[in-house]
């Protein structure tokens, strides 16, 4: 697959051919997706009669292990439906202060739930469970809001995937207090294929998880939200309320499907592509990798302090391969479906000769 799908063409700019390490986001669907989009089954999924929309749901909650699930337009909006359908507006919801609900989502708990997040400090992501604990709400005293959710995510946005066994230890204390647990899963399947287990081995310890297709699994729109029954006939509700009410959604559930069946099962060649690029990186003097956690299919890494780092993405571009510059000091190399060996050799060379 690899092999014929290296460089990507940008439309508005004919000539030139685009490698494309910001992120996994910016996968585009492969041909096998792109024929089922065009001969996709439709209804209309407002009245519930879009076939392949529910063949993707009946899929994802089975895989996921929940007892329905939904098709939704975004991870972002995917996570604040769930924060709006567990949560009274005033509660208050727990989550470590570097995860994607409190840095990337600009604020929307607050606007769309009308509830306030108080964050606990967390080691590289791992959120430690007996601070979750001592931050619950307990008791009936006026003077307080009710914890109304506790949040986790896994893989954690900087590449590193969460313990099975923080996640048990978390769940046992949210089951004392009777407190909902909301997983961003949006690459959940790359922290299963990290830890070499079942995606279910996961989300049982979690009540709703809500992962993303349009990442590294390359559906080109889409994520799912997944739990109980009830929950999701209310999110179902709920995402009519926030505008989320597909038509003819098939044709983007399609890909879906094929997300889930076939690109799932090749996320381990990304993550070894990323360990190659962390070794590579690591061999060029001056650039520090965080080797330790590459996990799944992230690479952070920080340049000698000598180097522009505007130049060094100038450079890159000037070779056709997109990088985001730093955030927080580092920059950080995303591999994907349509990063091969031979495109993570050339973007090396780029930056080795940038930077010495």
């Amino acid at each position: 697959m690899n092999d014929t799908s290296t460089v990507l063409t940008q439309p508005d700019t004919p000539n030139m051919q685009w490698i494309d390490l910001r992120s996994d986001t910016v996968t585009q669907p492969t041909p096998a997706m792109r024929a089922a989009m065009a001969s996709a089954e439709v209804g209309d999924d407002v009245y519930g009669d879009d076939a392949t929309v529910i063949q993707l749901e009946q899929l994802a909650a089975d895989m996921l292990g929940k007892e329905a699930a939904l098709f939704v337009p975004t991870g972002v909006f995917g996570n604040q439906l769930a924060v709006f359908t567990h949560c009274r507006r005033g509660d208050e919801v727990i989550a470590g202060d570097d995860s994607h609900l409190v840095w990337h989502e600009n604020g929307a708990a607050a606007v769309i739930s009308g509830v306030q997040m108080r964050t606990i400090a967390s080691d590289r992501g791992v959120v430690p469970p007996k601070e979750i604990e001592a931050r619950i709400r307990v008791g009936e005293d006026i003077h307080i809001p009710r914890t109304g959710l506790i949040c986790l995510e896994n893989a954690h946005g900087n590449g590193r995937v969460i313990p099975l066994a923080t996640m048990a230890e978390t769940a046992a204390i949210a089951r004392r207090h009777n407190i909902p647990i909301h997983l961003d899963g949006a690459r959940v399947f790359n922290a299963a294929t990290h830890l070499n287990c079942d995606v279910k081995e996961i989300t049982r310890h979690v009540d709703t998880v809500m992962c993303c297709l349009s990442k590294g699994l390359a559906a080109p729109v889409g994520s799912i939200l997944a739990g109980p029954a009830d929950f999701i006939k209310r999110a179902r509700y709920n995402r009519k309320l926030l505008g989320g009410g597909w038509r003819q959604a098939g044709v983007l559930a399609a890909p879906g499907i094929l997300a889930l069946t076939e690109m799932t099962k090749r996320l381990g060649e990304d993550h070894a592509n990323a360990r190659y690029l962390a070794e590579r990186l690591a061999a060029i003097p001056g650039i520090t990798v965080d080797s330790d956690d590459v996990h799944i299919n992230m690479v952070w890494f920080a340049l000698p302090e000598s180097v522009d780092s505007d130049q060094l993405t100038a450079a890159l571009a000037a070779e056709g391969i997109r990088a985001n510059g730093p955030y927080g000091g580092k920059m950080r190399l995303v591999t994907h479906w349509q990063v091969d060996r031979n495109t993570i050799d050339r973007t090396v060379a780029v930056i080795q000769n940038a930077t010495t």
